[in-house]
């Protein structure tokens, strides 16, 4: 391996460890709304708020992160994200309230916002067209390992919470377990802005602000001499050709000519997310307890949906251009189709009953003899059953003890619930989750291309936002069985507008997928 090429690929390293922050941010929630509802007394579109207003602050930074970058710099903003992670994470962990806790997360979303734009974007302008798609691959892969490893300390805190270890009992892994999830997280920030100082300044960016010198040498540590003065050739005439160019104004989306190919973003860009992964990947120990396995249990579960998605997301990458764009797509978007089925089925047969014995299961804390006149009584909707039970213990212990309840009473078969849900998430994984971004950059025309994948873009996080702040809401309203069928049957929607209308990209140029997709009038 040359100097250089060992060279790019560390600093790729260093900065795509944004995307790791960015993962672990959206994902550590997961493990924490099970404990904050009682202790927050929260309602369930309360319980939302406190996962989707991350995602909220993210989408609005993302709209001047770019923008930002370009007056003070790529580097200087990552770190600036760097230093808002940690806020985030030491402001979430020491929360009294739960307004405080939202204002911490909002925080963090900024630093998402951030990093999610300008941690690809300074990669592929450090890195040598040769290498560039690998390198910017560095910062997906990291998003999803983030969403793993969040789910694994997860569990690791909630394991020695019940530890009778004396340092484990010192440091409340057991009392301030959520805390403990949340804060975490500064560990991995403080490494990022540490190592964000071993990182130069974009040269393209040092470029546009007439720093030539300083570009140059910074590009000769990555590729050659002369390959760096035509490289910096490239960005002058970008540059001059940007201010030829007029700001395509955002009108331009809508005319008759670009019909299609807006509908198709705007179409897949809300079934990425309408088909419900943010639920899953921000509420899954939540579904796994409904399923009565218990909290460990889904935890442990919940592990295997960030190793699922991590593995998935990678035969994509390698598949994407051998198979094409459609293919996986419908291959993909078919399987969520069945696994949204699949879920809805098996908690649709679950039947939830008490008997005397399963009373003597439940924590000594509980007084459960509020819970005798339930005994012997059959409930074949989840719905019911927790509405019986929280008018029998009132609602903040019927919250508390929710899932000890459900574990002590349910029928229903648990692996057909975790199969569904791998499936799932393997499902998104390799389809529509990665390959709805190298469509977008592919289906629109190159004078438009910018502003249509931001407002495309905006459209995806803005839905993004409704599925996890309504998520808690629908279980409580329609039930676990009733809220996957609705998945399911935007996945069938979806299906049959990829087979109807999504064109297959693959082995086209822009200017080809321009003539045939863009019809001018």
């Amino acid at each position: 391996m040359t100097k250089e090429k060992r060279f790019t690929i560390q600093i790729a390293l260093i900065v795509a460890l944004g995307g790791f922050l960015m993962g672990f941010d959206a994902s550590v929630i997961s493990g924490v709304v099970k404990f904050i509802e009682p202790e927050f007394h929260l309602s369930k579109l309360e319980l939302g708020w406190s996962v989707s207003s991350l995602t909220l602050m993210a989408t609005l930074a993302m709209m001047v992160a770019g923008p930002l970058s370009d007056a003070v710099g790529r580097k200087k903003l990552l770190k600036y994200a760097a230093i808002l992670f940690a806020i985030s994470a030491i402001g979430s962990a020491f929360a009294p309230t739960f307004l405080t806790l939202v204002i911490s997360r909002m925080i963090g979303g900024i630093g998402v916002g951030a990093a999610l734009i300008l941690a690809p974007m300074y990669i592929a302008e450090v890195s040598p067209p040769s290498m560039r798609g690998q390198m910017v691959s560095f910062n997906q892969l990291n998003i999803v390992l983030g969403i793993s490893v969040a789910f694994f300390t997860n569990y690791m805190i909630l394991k020695l919470g019940e530890s009778s270890a004396p340092w484990a009992l010192s440091l409340k892994f057991d009392e301030w377990n959520w805390r403990w999830m949340l804060g975490l997280e500064t560990l991995p920030a403080i490494f990022y802005y540490l190592g964000l100082f071993l990182v130069p300044e974009s040269p393209r960016w040092l470029v546009m602000k007439n720093r030539e010198d300083e570009a140059r040498k910074i590009m000769q540590k990555i590729t050659s001499e002369e390959d760096a003065q035509h490289q910096i050739e490239a960005v002058h005439n970008s540059l001059l050709d940007n201010i030829k160019h007029e700001k395509v104004p955002l009108g331009e989306l809508f005319k008759p000519a670009l019909r299609l190919v807006l509908t198709i973003g705007i179409v897949v860009a809300i079934l990425q997310q309408i088909t419900g992964i943010n639920s899953v990947f921000f509420y899954a120990p939540m579904i796994f307890e409904q399923s009565g396995i218990g909290t460990d249990a889904s935890f442990v579960q919940s592990i295997l949906v960030g190793l699922t998605n991590l593995v998935f997301t990678v035969m994509a990458i390698l598949m994407i251009d051998k198979l094409g764009r459609k293919p996986l797509l419908g291959f993909g978007v078919a399987g969520i189709a069945v696994c949204m089925f699949l879920l809805s089925y098996g908690f649709h047969i679950a039947t939830y009953k008490l008997t005397h014995e399963s009373l003597q299961s439940l924590s000594k804390q509980l007084n459960t003899e509020n819970l005798e006149p339930l005994v012997g009584k059959s409930f074949e909707s989840d719905i019911a059953f927790k509405n019986a039970v929280i008018a029998a213990l009132g609602e903040e212990h019927g919250k508390q003890y929710e899932s000890e309840i459900i574990t002590a009473s349910i029928t229903m078969n648990p692996t057909l619930i975790l199969f569904g849900i791998l499936g799932f998430v393997a499902s998104f994984a390799i389809s529509i989750g990665p390959v709805m971004w190298v469509l977008f950059s592919e289906l629109f025309p190159n004078r438009i291309r910018g502003v249509a994948i931001s407002f495309v873009g905006l459209i995806n996080s803005g839905v993004s936002f409704l599925v996890q702040l309504i998520f808690p809401w629908e279980l409580s309203h329609f039930g676990n069985s009733f809220t996957f069928l609705i998945y399911g049957i935007f996945a069938v929607l979806g299906l049959a507008f990829i087979l109807l209308k999504v064109p297959e990209t693959k082995g086209k140029s822009l200017e080809e997928l321009e003539s045939i997709l863009v019809k001018e009038h």
